[in-house]
């Protein structure tokens, strides 16, 4: 299923490693942008949805889009929507990018037989069945959780600073 929410559990866990280096919104963008291949492949029925945009080089490629449009779009809504936020750098809009596109295609290597990661220089896929996919899914649940203590731990840190 395209736009699965596991895939924000490595992200999760990201954001709190890397912080204001890391851009959980582009990230989550990065995320929807390569899985519109898949969705439009379930729309029109078509029997390989992770084509292209599932290799190494489509999430370099898709990467470099995310990164490029990920930090003003997203400031844009954050604005809009008037949530308080610090300005997302270019350095943390490539690595929410980068590291979206490549964990995605890793994740969804593990669980998808149609996965050919290295194509085209080769259609293999080493990594499917590496683990079960609900192993898979509780790993990214376990980061979605650590991910969200660490963000919980510092609000509340933070509050605890204010006079």
């Amino acid at each position: 299923m395209p736009f699965t929410p596991f895939h924000l559990g490595p992200g999760a866990a990201m954001k709190a490693v890397g912080g204001r280096h890391f851009s959980f919104m582009v990230f989550g963008g990065a995320q929807v942008l390569i899985d519109i291949e898949p969705l439009v492949g379930l729309i029109q029925g078509a029997d390989i949805l992770h084509g292209p945009t599932h290799t190494l080089a489509g999430a370099l490629a898709i990467g470099a889009v995310a990164a490029l449009t990920g930090k003003p779009v997203s400031e844009f809504v954050l604005r809009l929507l008037k949530i308080p936020h610090q300005r997302i750098s270019w350095l943390a809009s490539c690595t929410g990018a980068f590291l979206g596109t490549l964990s995605h295609i890793v994740l969804d290597a593990i669980m998808h037989s149609d996965m050919r990661p290295w194509r085209p220089l080769s259609s293999s896929n080493g990594l499917l069945d590496l683990v079960s996919v609900n192993t898979l899914h509780l790993a990214c649940l376990v980061l979605a959780v650590f991910g969200g203590t660490v963000a919980a731990w510092r609000l509340y840190k933070a509050s605890r600073q204010r006079p």
